[in-house]
């Protein structure tokens, strides 16, 4: 079966592919379907966003089964400044990751409170256009400094260290991540579904 992820940034690419790999699926890329159109996320919420998303991917991929999510970080020193909106905050969207994370931990360097917590809702369409959202949350704490390379897209992964381990998400193997990350999480409830 053939399933589009609906989404442009590869480091989200990679680690949904990571995860349903091992199922018998044809996982394709925006690109391999020749869709340049990005999605405006006008929602407020995680799930909102993800079905703007998933409806988009779906509609403009031909109707063939459709993933997208919506994720986002709530830092508990800055709570309203993120959220569904962390990829467009502070230096914003069209920062590139080095941009982008430079100024998140220049704005974190003054707080004393690093808590934190990530949040993934991913919305799945099939074909008879039935959808579902399931969410992921892990919780954690922020770093002073990166502590390890990223994924392209996915520089905070290099600074946020889950509850309960000694190092950041994007030092931990691809097992160790995807089985305690928010997105790890939304995707194995995916698995349940798709497997049912």
């Amino acid at each position: 079966m053939k399933v589009l992820i609906g989404t442009n940034n590869p480091g989200k690419h990679i680690e949904i592919s990571e995860v349903l790999g091992d199922l018998n699926l044809e996982l394709l890329s925006p690109a391999d379907l020749g869709i340049s159109i990005d999605p405006e996320e006008t929602g407020t919420t995680y799930a909102e966003n993800a079905l703007l998303k998933a409806k988009h991917f779906y509609e403009h991929g031909g109707a063939i089964p459709t993933i997208a999510d919506d994720s986002g970080i709530i830092v508990d020193a800055i709570a309203n400044e993120l959220g569904v909106y962390t990829r467009r905050w502070g230096a914003g969207a069209e920062a590139t990751d080095e941009e982008w994370i430079s100024h998140f931990l220049k704005r974190m360097k003054g707080e004393k409170n690093k808590k934190a917590r990530f949040v993934c809702n991913l919305a799945y369409i099939d074909p008879q256009r039935e959808h579902y959202l399931f969410e992921g949350i892990c919780e954690g704490t922020i770093t002073e400094d990166l502590e390890a390379e990223y994924l392209p897209g996915l520089p905070i992964s290099a600074c946020f260290k889950p509850d309960g381990f000694d190092k950041v998400y994007s030092a931990m193997t691809i097992d160790e991540k995807n089985a305690i990350s928010h997105r790890g999480r939304s995707l194995q409830f995916l698995r349940t579904h798709l497997l049912a």
